[in-house]
């Protein structure tokens, strides 16, 4: 007679591993948008500031 072996994973372990996994994900979601802040992306120096009263009087 041969032994009945038991290939599914408990409850305990399925949560486990999901809750792991889960929480390795949001630690690299952390990690990639603290990165992403040190960079220095160019921004313009000065601001525009356009007139478009004239327009906005042509368009009525």
């Amino acid at each position: 007679m041969q032994l009945k072996i038991n290939r599914s994973k408990s409850l305990g372990q399925s949560l486990f591993k999901t809750l792991l996994k889960s929480v390795i994900g949001l630690a690299l979601i952390f990690v990639l948008l603290f990165f992403i802040e040190k960079i220095n992306f160019p921004a313009p120096k000065n601001k525009f500031e356009i007139d478009i009263s004239n327009e906005i009087i042509k368009i009525k």
